[in-house]
């Protein structure tokens, strides 16, 4: 079956794009990268007899994969046609999970409107720091004045 999977996965990778790469993964499967629209798909043997399994993901900005977002069981001898139709509906699905939600304006959240921070929490972290810093400030006050008054007598 594992010859069958690597020549269906050709086939149906020249019909879904242009530049792509197919390799065979670990677990038996053929997969099919689509570097330029960030997006793979896989086909695997589903466990029942002349059935595939077949899922998308997209591929992430260093490269690796993101678990698979979409899946289905086609049968295996399926023309290019309809397994290309069935890999065009699990891509679309996993676009739509990948795009940001339509009402929400860019830099806007749903709720409230307001611009969307960063990762870092502004004043939160600076106070946060400023804290850190009059503690070590003040144990090195501390150990000065236990020294000074200790050499002193």
């Amino acid at each position: 079956m594992s010859a069958q999977l690597r020549e269906t996965a050709t086939q149906l990778a020249d019909v879904l794009w242009r530049r792509h790469t197919v390799y065979r993964d670990r677990s038996g499967g053929v997969v099919i990268r689509g570097e330029h629209v960030q997006r793979w798909i896989s086909l695997a043997p589903s466990g029942r007899r002349d059935e595939i399994l077949l899922r998308a993901g997209r591929i992430l900005d260093g490269g690796t994969t993101a678990p698979a977002r979409s899946e289905t069981v086609v049968p295996l001898h399926s023309d290019t046609g309809e397994l290309a139709a069935a890999c065009r509906r699990l891509l679309a699905e996993v676009a739509v999970d990948a795009a940001p939600p339509a009402s929400a304006a860019p830099g806007r959240t749903r709720r409230s409107g307001k611009p969307k921070r960063s990762g870092r929490k502004g004043k939160r972290m600076g106070l946060a720091s400023w804290m850190i810093i009059a503690c070590v400030v003040g144990v090195v006050a501390l150990y000065a004045y236990s020294a000074a008054t200790t050499g002193t007598r």
